[in-house]
């Protein structure tokens, strides 16, 4: 880079800690280019999971996390990322170009980045204990200044949600290629770079009260606590935007990561659920009956307190920066 830009230390600093951001089954499908003034980020459909993902819209989401998380390194690294975002039509997994200017750190900024390697997500069971109002409204607060709106789904609006969960895991465990790519990306053996190993998959039902999580592979990881799987109170944050298009759910990627650094900043864990999203019948459900038809949903998540006597959750694996990043 020239002088004035990132050296190449600070921007595989940033792009590592990109690389930490949440993907659809970790399948971490992204990839990074250098150019002379730049850094531009890429959709890797190599890494697709089309049984899961048809429309391929988790997979720019998950791009669009890893954006928010550069931005976020960037920033406690002393630079402030331009973005501009889809900025070649003709090249739909040009997802941006990211420019540079100094800025000193603010404590806000390196108190997010702290947030990264400590971020997961916890598919166990959630404490009895709600989380406060004024944190969840902050983190709404969080999603808008990202420019994609959020709500927190209760009352009627909840109960449709997690019927639409339920409904899109019956329609997506019938489908032979669906169970066969949960096989290939879940329960993965030490040493891998991708894909949700055993030691983050819950042992035992993954239904908490109402609520129905994906099932992978068999697990290894126990639940915090006694009597936690009826006790569960984590709320469901509903992140939308007004269209549905790449742009749309690359910024809905940017709000996650910024929710998801947010919360852990607060102590709380969270877990993104894309499943009833990804059936075309229960993302229009969602859409209607949850967002009263006046917006496009991009992706729901679960945030509460971790299950009392919770065991810290291992990191999952990462791609390192060598298969990340190009000249």
């Amino acid at each position: 880079m020239d002088r004035g830009q990132p050296d190449e230390t600070t921007l595989r600093a940033a792009v590592a800690l990109a690389g930490r951001a949440p993907s659809v089954h970790n399948s971490q499908p992204w990839r990074w280019e250098t150019g002379a003034h730049s850094l531009h980020l890429y959709a890797d459909r190599t890494r697709a999971v089309p049984a899961t993902d048809p429309l391929g819209a988790d997979l720019v989401v998950s791009c669009g996390a890893a954006l928010h998380h550069l931005r976020v390194g960037l920033a406690a690294l002393g630079w402030r990322a331009k973005v501009h975002r889809l900025p070649n039509p003709a090249l739909r997994d040009h997802l941006a170009a990211v420019e540079f200017e100094p800025s000193e750190p603010r404590g806000v900024q390196v108190a997010l980045a702290a947030a990264i390697p400590r971020r997961r997500t916890d598919r166990r069971a959630f404490s009895s204990w709600p989380a406060p109002d004024e944190l969840l409204d902050q983190l709404v607060a969080t999603a808008r200044a990202e420019g994609v709106d959020a709500h927190v789904a209760t009352g009627k609006a909840r109960d449709e949600l997690l019927m639409a969960i339920i409904r899109a895991a019956e329609v997506q465990e019938s489908d032979p290629a669906y169970r066969a790519e949960i096989r290939q990306w879940s329960g993965v053996y030490p040493g891998a770079s991708a894909g949700v190993p055993a030691a983050n998959i819950p042992v035992g039902p993954r239904q908490y009260g109402n609520l129905r999580m994906r099932e992978f592979s068999p697990g290894s990881l126990l639940q915090g606590g006694r009597g936690v799987l009826g006790q569960d109170s984590g709320a469901l944050l509903v992140l939308s935007t007004s269209s549905d298009d790449d742009l749309s759910r690359l910024r809905a990627g940017e709000a996650t990561s910024a929710v998801l650094l947010e919360a852990t900043a607060a102590g709380l864990a969270t877990c993104p659920l894309s499943q009833p999203l990804e059936v075309v019948e229960t993302r229009e459900l969602v859409r209607d009956e949850v967002l009263g038809g006046a917006a496009c949903p991009q992706l729901v998540i679960r945030i509460g307190w971790a299950g009392f006597n919770a065991d810290p959750l291992p990191a999952t694996p990462r791609r390192p920066v060598v298969d990340l990043l190009r000249d």
